[in-house]
């Protein structure tokens, strides 16, 4: 058996490579991989003495060889293939260990790797009578077979050619998209998506589906990712559980003051923000405590033992938060069914629409957008009479942070930087302002209301002043819009227009 081996990651090569020389294998390599394999007292063969040719151009010319991919790609069932070999004095290879240059750590020209892409690539094509690696994961299985049977097995290189084209087809795509990201262009004719498997879930959203979590990294984009979660007490994540965590940090990490966001399936149902995390705490809870129960609690700020002992009496299905006192740890430790995650990094950064586009999956494709986020030249006309008082105006841009991120048709109330009501998902908007009234009940009177999109009637008007409403804030643009300034003026109520929609479905 001839080995070729030509990794950039040494970490247990020698090891590999010492125990498949002890079952028979020339070992054949280059450049550091040879010297680190030397150093183990190993005798190799340089891919420049099986070429008869030098390694040039810096190395970037090393296993493009004939003598070597011949040597790949020959089929051991073919007379004429074993012919050709044999008249061009060409040793078969039987077992290729390779992996790629670091361009996903460190993108640039230099690190495209070609001479390692095109060996996975060759070997993987053989693989009816060749063996490729490059996941160190796979050298003990490896070897447990060789040692066991004297060769890998069919299955074996199967899957071990679909681990290895799967890596070249995620290598390319890192490329691709950092170099699409150089041009600005954000989306090309082809878009390639670097895809890696990090985490088997549960189940999915129901439990007959099987799921798992593939992170998303485009080359350069350093803010932080779901990926990054850290978790450190509780059960397994399931599917609902990541959609929600990602709800919950999303909703929290939108403001700046200390701030907690209860989420259930996907929506806020309590938010609020205070000087005191204990006390947003429990102005979100006030929100609606009875869909609270079960939900994902998100915070901005490390939680504390205080708010950690409010939460007693509540329970949390998951709560993500950047980091945890280590007495509110202790604490959450006796929590047996709640999994608690940390989420380092800065969630409130918004990256650049050429390092993260929105990914919607439909049936036979894949829809693409440029994520939604809050705009830094939000407008703020006031169209009405009444003009909004400073705490109006405050409670009116905290509602608008928060409508962002429940699901349309969305109505939300707010009255003092917290959550009273939320109408998600409806097909009618006025169905919707009516449910986040009842949500709030007595609550709703002086609250100041968000909608995602523009009033279509002024019915909407309408029921929110006669469920206590003192002012609005929404993106304007309907054709009636005259219609529901006038409904407003007649309510006295302040109506402000943004002049953008935050559509979420």
């Amino acid at each position: 058996m001839r080995a070729l081996i030509s990794v950039y990651d040494k970490t247990g090569i020698a090891e590999f490579a010492t125990q498949l020389a002890a079952l028979g294998a020339e070992l054949v390599s280059s450049g550091g991989t040879a010297a680190t394999l030397r150093a183990a007292g190993l005798s190799v063969l340089d891919v420049a003495s099986v070429t008869n040719f030098p390694e040039i151009l810096d190395g970037r010319v090393k296993t493009l060889h004939p003598a070597i991919h011949a040597g790949i790609l020959a089929r051991r069932d073919s007379q004429e293939h074993l012919a050709t070999l044999a008249e061009h004095g060409i040793v078969a290879i039987d077992l290729v260990v390779s992996d790629l240059y670091p361009f996903r750590a460190e993108p640039s020209i230099e690190q495209i790797d070609i001479g390692g892409v095109a060996l996975i690539r060759a070997a993987a094509k053989n693989r009816e009578f060749v063996t490729i690696v490059v996941d160190r994961a796979d050298y003990e299985p490896v070897l447990a077979e060789i040692k066991l049977y004297g060769a890998v097995t069919e299955p074996t290189r199967r899957r071990l050619a679909a681990v290895a084209f799967g890596l070249t087809a995620t290598y390319d795509a890192h490329i691709a998209a950092w170099l699409n990201r150089q041009e600005e262009r954000l989306f090309p004719a082809r878009l390639a998506v670097p895809l890696e498997r990090t985490r088997d879930l549960r189940y999915g959203e129901n439990p007959h589906q099987q799921a798992a979590f593939y992170q998303l990294e485009r080359p350069g984009a350093g803010y932080p990712s779901i990926a990054g979660l850290k978790q450190l007490h509780g059960p397994e994540l399931s599917f609902n559980n990541l959609l929600d965590v990602d709800a919950a940090i999303q909703v929290a990490s939108a403001f700046s003051e200390p701030t907690i966001a209860l989420i259930k399936h996907g929506n806020p149902c309590g938010l609020a923000t205070r000087p005191r995390l204990l006390d947003a705490y429990r102005e979100a809870l006030a929100g609606d405590p009875v869909s609270a129960y079960g939900g994902i609690l998100g915070a901005n700020r490390p939680l504390d033992l205080e708010t950690v002992a409010a939460m007693a009496k509540s329970f949390v299905e998951v709560m993500v938060a950047p980091g945890y006192a280590p007495d509110a740890l202790e604490r959450l430790a006796k929590r047996a069914r709640t999994r608690v995650l940390e989420a380092p990094g800065n969630w409130a950064e918004q990256p650049s629409p050429y390092q993260d586009l929105d990914l919607r999956r439909v049936r036979g494709g894949v829809l693409v957008q440029t994520l939604d986020f809050d705009s830094p030249d939000l407008g703020f006309q006031v169209a009405t009479r009444a003009q909004p008082t400073p705490e109006q105006r405050r409670d009116l841009l905290f509602a608008w942070k928060a409508i962002r991120h429940v699901k349309s048709n969305a109505i939300v109330l707010v009255r003092d930087c917290a959550l009273l009501g939320v109408g998600a998902g409806q097909q009618s908007r006025v169905g919707a302002v009516e449910i986040a009234i009842g949500k709030a009940g007595d609550r709703a009177q002086g609250a100041v209301l968000a909608s995602d999109a523009y009033f279509p009637f002024a019915d909407n008007v309408e029921a929110a002043a006669k469920g206590g409403v003192s002012a609005i804030i929404q993106p304007g643009g309907s054709i009636r819009d005259a219609e529901c300034i006038d409904a407003a003026n007649a309510a006295g109520l302040v109506m402000v227009f943004t002049g953008e929609r935050h559509f979420r479905h």
